[in-house]
């Protein structure tokens, strides 16, 4: 689960500030060769130890998205990194370790919420009856797909933070699959389409994949989600 990787990074940079109160005194360390300022960090002008680190900060940053902290929640959690790291935590961050996964919840469900009511108010957006908001981007000129068909689409899915978690569009090919054997909000959502038209999906948590996102994924349980669909084809159809 997400929130475990985040609790558990918590602890891990925790566990780096105890080790260096428990010995000796941190040493102080020696001045580094100066690197660019943060602002206006180009990856590729880095060296490869810099591309590293730079990519060890996305990496954290990408998990750190999902509790949407502000300017000044972000400043709070760079000081606590840099306690941790010169051993002068004066908290134990294992007691906040519940505290840590209850607050990645909430502020995933306020994100979550927030998305919701703004794709409602996008112009054409339709709230269908289980919560799944559908607009038309492009109208199509075919038939629509009934529940038992097979459709073949182009998508995009997306996280409220705006994180791609999986496209076609980049593979190139389609992707077909039954429309009755996918999440709710696909099912509702691309029945309402038809074959050449386009459209944005914002699923609520219960209609997209629930307490159990796909293995591996960036997606966090009861995560919102975006979708951009177009329907290419309904293979098969030989409705006149």
């Amino acid at each position: 689960m997400r929130t475990m990787r985040m609790a558990t990074l918590a602890l891990v940079l925790g566990a780096t500030g105890a080790h260096a109160q428990g010995g000796a005194p941190a040493k102080k360390a020696e001045p580094a060769a100066k690197a660019p300022a943060a602002a206006a960090v180009d990856p590729s002008e880095l060296t490869e130890d810099q591309q590293t680190i730079y990519a060890l900060g996305a990496s954290v940053g990408k998990d750190l998205s999902l509790f949407a902290l502000t300017p000044e929640e972000v400043q709070i959690l760079q000081r606590g990194m840099t306690d941790a790291m010169a051993g002068t935590v004066t908290i134990e961050p294992k007691e906040f370790a519940p505290k840590i996964q209850a607050f990645a919840k909430s502020r995933q469900a306020q994100a979550g919420n927030a998305a919701l009511v703004r794709a409602a108010r996008e112009p054409g957006a339709v709230k269908l009856p289980s919560g799944v908001i559908y607009r038309e981007t492009q109208a199509g000129t075919g038939k629509s797909p009934r529940a038992t068909d097979t459709v073949k689409v182009h998508y995009e899915g997306r996280l409220v933070d705006g994180a791609i978690f999986d496209t076609s569009a980049k593979r190139g090919i389609p992707v077909e699959f039954p429309l009755n054997g996918v999440i709710p909000c696909w099912t509702q959502g691309v029945s309402r389409m038809k074959v050449g038209g386009k459209a944005k999906l914002t699923c609520p948590g219960d209609t997209a994949y629930g307490e159990r996102p796909p293995s591996g994924s960036r997606i966090p349980p009861n995560a919102v989600l975006t979708f951009d669909v177009e329907l290419v084809a309904i293979p098969g159809d030989t409705r006149q």
